[in-house]
């Protein structure tokens, strides 16, 4: 008898690195068996799009995305579309009466349910999972990794408590819920033992990892752990909020030689009227204070943040204070949104509203600001030697492309690398600076350079 054909399946994620690793773990329940992993969308008999919403250009790549796809359903050989993530969570109904290409919808909640969506429709039976989150089983299914295999993110927690003013998260995704630690160890290490070789944790509000399960913040725990695991060279914090540092944290952030001294910080504001309009728990004078104990307890660390502009109510004052703040702090890595107005939200109800064109001109006087900041920062590295983590090959160019120790993937810079030698994707090598633009920085392997294993640059 022969052999049934396999379904070929394309997959697309969008969003966020939590977003990335909901992804992988329903692409791990349907690799093998009956389906195989496609990426020509000509060629899929299914489409499977993980969706976002957190701001307006979030909700329109996906929407955008979506209809891209449906006409797959009439170009192509594409047969089933399923829509999961935020998006399939907030605006079911819509998406089935917008969008009737779409066959199925799959909840934040429901990612295990992958399997079972597919079948009913493939029998003709549209239908839409959007499980309570007290419904999951706790148990994770495996992962397929989209990194490229050498880099990984770790998804500690799930949902958020923090009901900031502005954010739908808490209300798609339910309250603060850590993952015990013995699992995400135990991830970790098959991770590791498949080559996995820099490890990134990710959560809504990574520091407070542990309060629900244990009674109290575990990440310098958790940490100290991960750090134990062979193979892992890097560990990186992302969403660790000002306010919730503490002092084991910081004490583990600056004595674990595999942790990169790199925090990714969001603060959104730096006015207290602003701050607290927006729900969060800092105040100016707290982050300064912060900022300034981080940089004397972890020598060398890199600060990344990024800031909310043009939110209800902020006056032009309170902007050139930020740009004040910018300025005064000199974080290293910063990205700007404009406040998006999202329904449902506290924020959303405000009066003073701003114009998108301020909003607009706002972003663009932060970015300039930070542009020079970030060059300076650049160029004060050159002559310098540094530990890059090789990611891949420009031919036309003949030059690697990797990352150092202060940039995370997809969002920091890259390091531009002239090797007299074959390099191989996952490599650890040892590099001088040259030059430095506003965000990249460009060198040279240092020959016979081996950087001693799990040790920062000098």
């Amino acid at each position: 008898m022969a052999e049934q054909r396999r379904k070929k399946i394309l997959f697309i994620s969008l969003g966020c690195d939590k977003n990335r690793v909901d992804s992988e773990r329903m692409l791990g329940q349907l690799s093998g068996g009956s389906y195989v992993i496609t990426d020509e969308e000509q060629e899929a008999d299914i489409i499977i799009v993980n969706t976002c919403c957190f701001i307006d250009e979030a909700k329109e790549e996906s929407i955008q995305t979506i209809l891209e796809m449906a006409a797959y359903k009439k170009e192509g050989s594409c047969r089933i579309l399923l829509v999961a993530g935020c998006m399939a969570e907030r605006y079911r109904e819509e998406i089935f009466a917008e969008i009737p290409e779409v066959d199925a919808i799959v909840g934040v909640n429901s990612y295990a349910r992958i399997a079972e969506a597919l079948d009913a429709a493939e029998a003709g039976k549209p239908v839409s999972y959007l499980d309570d989150f007290r419904k999951h089983s706790g148990k994770e299914p495996p992962r397929v990794l989209t990194t490229g295999g050498f880099f990984a993110y770790l998804k500690i927690a799930e949902g958020c408590d923090r009901h900031c003013t502005y954010c739908v998260i808490p209300s798609l995704r339910g309250p603060y819920r850590s993952s015990p630690m013995e699992d995400l160890i135990s991830e970790a290490e098959k991770l590791a033992s498949d080559g996995v070789k820099e490890l990134i944790l990710a959560a809504q509000d990574t520091a407070r990892y542990g309060e629900d399960l244990y009674g109290k913040k575990c990440l310098h725990e958790l940490l100290r752990g991960l750090c134990r695991i062979d193979g892992l060279e890097r560990i990186r914090l992302l969403y660790v909020y000002p306010e919730e540092l503490y002092p084991e944290l910081i004490e583990t952030l600056s004595s674990e030689p595999k942790i990169c001294r790199y925090l990714d910080m969001p603060i959104q504001h730096s006015e207290d009227r602003i701050l607290k309009r927006m729900g969060r728990k800092t105040t100016r004078e707290s982050l300064e204070t912060t900022v300034a104990r981080l940089r004397k307890e972890v020598p060398g660390i890199v600060l990344r943040t990024t800031l909310i502009t043009g939110f209800p109510g902020e006056t032009e004052e309170e902007h050139k204070a930020l740009l004040s703040f910018i300025k005064e702090m000199r974080f290293e890595r910063l990205g700007v949104f404009t406040y998006s107005r999202e329904e449902g939200t506290p924020a959303s109800k405000l009066p003073d509203q701003i114009s998108e064109e301020t909003k607009e001109r706002r972003k663009e006087e932060l970015l300039l600001c930070q542009q020079e900041i970030s060059l300076e920062y650049g160029r004060s590295l050159v002559g310098k030697t540094m530990e890059v983590f090789i990611e891949g090959y420009i031919p036309a160019d003949d030059i690697w492309v990797g990352r150092t120790r202060a940039d995370a993937p997809d969002i920091d810079g890259l390091f531009f690398l002239e090797s007299s030698r074959e390099l191989h994707t996952g490599d650890f090598v040892t590099a001088r600076v040259t030059s430095a633009s506003e965000y990249d920085l460009i060198g040279k392997e240092i020959e016979d350079g081996i950087f001693p294993q799990n040790e920062s640059a000098e």
